[in-house]
């Protein structure tokens, strides 16, 4: 079985890069470029129709959403920029100060129709067309191209859909899971010995560091996000989002408390250097709980990615039992501080902090508390999309046809249950 898997290794990491975002957008786009070329040079009037091309460069993405959203978009911006050289070309002709003036007014052209990035896009084909003798014919030839280009960027996708990223997202947030658990169980492991301020305050640095790879887990999800969004292949598409997006909001509560723990210990070691943070026993106990509340974030993060892990029921209950024994745990922590507290009353409110800040965590990793989390973001989505465009509740409602907030509610309730 070693020697088979050994043997298979470059297969599947030659299939894993052909999944890598990177090389799917270049394979797309130079397939898309290369037949709106083809197309535009039959039916354009230009002899190197450059403009379809380009075109299908920019507009196709990694995932439909994109697509789509950035086709319109691009397709608005050349026709904005065509309009702008034709009222030019009629009233004033090129010169060196109707160029600038041309800029001018096709950038904010380009702010009022709301193309975005795609506002140089109006300038720039305002510019191409201003610039040739033939406005008219040049004008109509940048549209059709623009047409190709946008039309066979947006088959491309259809024709070859692109993948859905939420696997990738989810081991975003378990890679962000398990530097939390790495971190947290160093941090348990120097409670329980004498710890020098120095090396308090290093572990107060990494836990601040956490902040960009959160930046980079966040990045991962939004691609999962869109690639979730108009996609034919995908059900209850929402919830899968909501599911993702609650559960990194957790580990990005988490992460503060643990920069706030982490903040506690580095002031506690500064009042008793050179003396240990706790005695040995409550040394002792609270690495226990924090190696506990370590193993529960892993466990918490594979259950908010249950969609792609097939060991769903497993996570639950081995995330349950952590939180109960982590639970247990606290509880003699908990009581040791207090006997502390009876003979000596120093430093107690950063004792007492430690454990606002354990008890913190535990309530952000309870599955009540998700379940309630992610019922609530699903109720928040259904009223914002009730106020966008209530013409579509109001027929769904007469049709009697279930909406996808409704299935995604039911399927909420059932995971939590």
């Amino acid at each position: 079985m070693q020697e088979v898997r050994q043997r298979a290794a470059p297969l599947v990491r030659l299939v894993r890069r052909h999944r890598d975002p990177v090389v799917l957008q270049a394979l797309r786009s130079a397939a898309a470029a290369s037949i709106a070329y083809v197309v535009a040079l039959r039916l354009s009037p230009e002899a190197l129709p450059l403009t379809a091309p380009l075109t299908a460069l920019l507009v196709v993405q990694v995932t439909l959403y994109a697509t789509l959203t950035n086709g319109v978009r691009r397709v608005t911006a050349v026709v904005a920029g065509v309009v702008v050289a034709i009222v030019f070309s009629l009233l004033v002709g090129l010169t060196w100060w109707s160029l600038g003036l041309l800029i001018v007014a096709s950038l904010g052209v380009g702010h009022l129709v709301r193309v975005d990035e795609y506002v140089p896009e109006v300038a720039i084909s305002a510019m191409l067309v201003l610039g040739v003798t033939t406005v008219g014919d040049t004008a109509w030839a940048r549209v059709v191209e623009t047409l190709i280009g946008a039309v066979v960027g947006l088959g491309c996708n259809l024709l070859l859909p692109p993948p859905v990223w939420v696997e990738e997202a989810g081991e975003s947030i378990e890679g962000l899971a398990r530097r939390l658990r790495q971190l947290m169980l160093r941090i348990g492991e120097e409670a329980a010995g004498r710890t020098p301020a120095e090396q308090a305050a290093a572990r107060l640095h990494e836990a601040r560091r956490l902040d960009h790879d959160i930046v980079e887990v966040d990045a991962a999800l939004r691609q999962a996000e869109e690639s979730l969004r108009l996609n034919p292949r995908v059900r209850e598409g929402l919830l899968h989002r909501v599911v993702l997006r609650t559960g990194l909001d957790t580990l990005e509560i988490c992460t503060v408390v643990l920069r706030v723990l982490a903040r506690s210990l580095t002031d506690l070691a500064k009042e008793r250097e050179p003396h240990p943070l706790f005695p040995p026993a409550t040394g002792e106990v609270v690495e226990r709980v924090l190696s506990e509340i370590a193993d529960a974030v892993v466990s918490f993060a594979v259950l908010v990615t249950t969609h792609v892990s097939l060991n769903a029921d497993a996570a639950e209950a081995r995330l349950t039992a952590e939180l109960r024994q982590a639970a247990t745990t606290r509880d003699k922590l908990a009581q040791l501080l207090l006997e502390q507290l009876q003979h000596d009353a120093r430093q107690w409110q950063l004792h007492g902090a430690v454990l606002t800040e354990v008890d913190r965590i535990l309530d952000e990793l309870d599955t009540e508390h998700r379940s309630r989390r992610l019922l609530e973001e699903l109720d928040r989505n259904s009223q914002e999309q009730r106020e966008r465009r209530p013409w579509l509740y109001r027929l769904r409602a007469r049709l009697r046809i279930p909406g996808r907030l409704r299935r995604s509610r039911a399927a909420a309730r059932r995971r939590a249950d």
